[in-house]
């Protein structure tokens, strides 16, 4: 169970805490010397709680591991993903109310773009809309096998979730996006026997997908990423004492906080400040909140330096919304870093601002940015420390020992 030792120290304490992770918050400077997003963008809130709170930076993984996102936020959650494994798939589908059993394989699907000769030209088809991709979904759902069962799920713009049930299914299977333009997406293969079954399977899927898919303008083609089946997890309330709640717009986000015992909270819109507003909604629910903010992770993705930054800033000007809820702990992070410079995830320590009410001690960082945080009270930590650091500042934890 992760941080076992915890558990005889818990304290039902009455406060609060937020977990605000901007995801591929870390970047670098666009150019040499210059300003990474988060020191470029307008944040004179998160500045301010820099002042009054203190800085630091994660390791998602080990140093020198570039993160996926299921994993990254595992071990925010204090999960150590070298320990708890939980393929991406898994994350999606129940973030999207599949059901994943024991025995079940569920991965997530991006449609793709393939030139005359089955290369992939565009990986995630030039971000289609949800709305584009819903029929292309219907079309998808139509593929039927024989002994198995298949649900398909359309996700957030290009992405869809495939759960397969029945009997002698493995999901030790690796994914078939070869993380490149230039290439044919690979076929689905088993790392070991007992997964021949469902590789076999899926890539029967996979050719008659193709062929739905093959006229397509935009979409004609698929890669899958992040087999999985259930994991497992312990629970939050277990494992923290915490009533948690997850507030986040993409299912796989939701999905990750259902595993670990979080309720998810269903709100409309899709801003910060939507988000912000679902929080205070659901604040007499709850003690613990995992708030997600998508774009950040996209723009970097994109190699949109701008736009990263500007999805910072608007992060910021809705942050007044959750300092008024009176908070007893703040925590605003990133799962992984995803620089524009890379246009991907990237092994970057993740910038970290603990903001405490009553428990904290100041460093001398002036402003929240990743040479602050380099430079913070904190240090460099490993991202599974910080649950322990929250329930601390937050009076949750009893002292150990005598």
């Amino acid at each position: 169970m992760p941080a076992d030792y915890l558990r005889p120290l818990l304290n039902a304490a009455n406060t609060k805490i937020i977990l605000l992770v901007l995801d591929g918050l870390g970047g670098l400077p666009i150019t040499p010397g210059g300003p990474t997003e988060l020191e470029y963008a307008a944040t004179p809130t998160m500045d301010r709680l820099a002042v009054e709170g203190v800085l630091g930076q994660t390791i998602p993984i080990r140093s020198g591991i570039t993160p996926g996102s299921g994993p990254a936020h595992l071990s925010l959650f204090g999960y150590d993903p070298l320990t708890y494994d939980v393929g991406r798939g898994v994350l999606e589908a129940t973030g999207v109310g599949l059901k994943v059993n024991p025995g079940d394989v569920a991965v997530r699907g991006n449609f793709c773009t393939l030139d005359a000769s089955g290369n992939i030209t565009d990986r995630r088809a030039g971000r289609i809309s949800t709305a584009e991709a819903a029929p292309l979904v219907d079309l998808l759902q139509t593929i039927h096998l024989p002994e198995v069962e298949i649900e398909v799920r359309p996700l957030k713009e290009y992405r869809f979730a495939v759960v397969m049930r029945g009997a002698g299914l493995h999901a030790d299977i690796p994914d078939t996006d070869p993380q490149q333009t230039g290439r044919p997406p690979l076929l689905v293969t088993a790392n070991q026997p007992a997964a021949d079954r469902a590789a076999g399977l899926y890539q029967q899927w996979v050719d008659a997908a193709q062929k739905l898919l093959a006229n397509q303008p935009k979409a004609n083609g698929l890669t899958l990423r992040g087999f999985g089946t259930d994991p497992g997890l312990p629970k939050y309330p277990e494992v923290y004492g915490l009533r948690a709640a997850c507030v986040a717009v993409y299912p796989m986000y939701r999905g990750v906080a259902e595993l670990v015992g979080m309720q998810v909270h269903e709100f409309s819109g899709d801003t910060p400040a939507d988000e912000f507003a679902a929080v205070a909604s659901a604040w007499d629910d709850h003690d613990f909140f995992f708030v997600h903010i998508k774009k950040t992770d996209s723009k970097g993705e994109d190699g949109d330096f701008e736009g990263k930054a500007a999805i910072i800033s608007t992060v910021d000007a809705a942050l007044p919304t959750l300092m008024d809820l009176q908070p007893d702990v703040l925590i605003i992070t990133g799962d992984h870093s995803t620089p524009a410079a890379m246009r991907a995830h990237s092994w970057h320590p993740v910038p970290l601002l603990l903001w405490s009410r009553q428990r904290g001690l100041p460093d001398a960082q002036t402003g929240f940015g990743e040479r602050a945080c380099s430079r913070g009270g904190l240090g460099t930590i490993h991202a599974t420390e910080v649950m322990p650091l929250a329930l601390a500042h937050a009076g949750r934890l009893n002292k150990f020992g005598a």
